[in-house]
């Protein structure tokens, strides 16, 4: 299969970077909320629910605790839904609700520029979310420093490679409905079966095979490498496994993105 390969690009597509933090500007406030409330919602559930049910986890033939165990995954999915949401259902909206496209489309800029400020701007979402989710669990104790700040980083990565999938999604769906579906099959599974809440050795042989192909699987392999200081030798496959991946899907959103746009 020929990969796809990103159509020229300049340093235009930060004025759309700019033109979403603006508006993300006016609402700094409501959307400051959900990351700094969530890590307390999950640890109340995990800390004081399923942990004392569950007791320690076997991760890399070490015991943790299961509140240590899933805190790392609690950052990845952050991750993964701030940049998918952010260029499917945001980025629809923006396009065939408000017309923002079309009317970006009547300046110098290109529709690559144009889909490239998009994702970048979802991978900055994600970074921010990052950011706000660690002063909240290291109030908790759950988090060790430096090693932890290794997360922001692997945001911008994690984002880049799932703004670059949602918004590939947004390239196809016919309406907004219809991202209900990669939601079911894609991000849903993912969130469920990526190592998030039960190690992947307790799945069946074919099901961790399956699981090694999921984005989310490295994302979360690394951040919990990350927290938790355990590194293992697949762990520069995982990286490499996501850069691939967001070289896949990038330039093929921005392909896909023109055709729908530019006919």
């Amino acid at each position: 299969m020929k990969l796809p390969l990103f159509p020229p690009v300049s340093g235009r597509f930060v004025r759309v970077w700019q033109r979403n933090l603006t508006v993300y500007k006016k609402s700094w406030k409501v959307s400051f909320i959900p990351p700094l409330l969530e890590p307390l919602l999950y640890i109340a559930a995990f800390g004081l629910g399923l942990s004392g049910l569950i007791g320690d986890v076997s991760y890399q033939g070490k015991a943790i605790s299961y509140v240590d165990f899933v805190v790392p995954a609690l950052l990845a999915t952050t991750i993964m839904y701030n940049g998918f949401f952010e260029t499917s259902y945001n980025s629809f909206v923006r396009m065939y609700y408000q017309k923002t496209f079309d009317a970006m489309m009547a300046t110098p800029l290109t529709m690559p520029e144009i889909i490239t400020g998009e994702i970048v701007w979802a991978a900055t979402k994600s970074v921010l979310s990052a950011a706000l989710m660690l002063p909240v669990l290291s109030a908790f104790g759950l988090l060790s420093y430096p090693a932890s700040l290794l997360t922001l980083p692997l945001s911008i990565l994690g984002g880049l490679a799932f703004g670059a999938t949602g918004m590939f999604f947004t390239s196809i769906v016919r309406g907004i409905e219809t991202f209900n579906l990669p939601v079911f099959l894609f991000i849903t599974p993912m969130f469920l079966f990526s190592g998030t809440f039960f190690p992947l050795d307790q799945l069946p042989a074919w099901a961790q095979g399956v699981a090694l192909f999921l984005p989310l699987t490295h994302l979360v392999l690394l951040a919990r490498a990350a927290t938790l200081g355990l590194w293992s030798a697949i762990l520069p496959f995982s990286l490499l496994y996501l850069a691939v991946y967001t070289l896949v899907f990038f330039p093929l959103a921005l392909t896909k993105m023109e055709k729908r746009l530019i006919k």
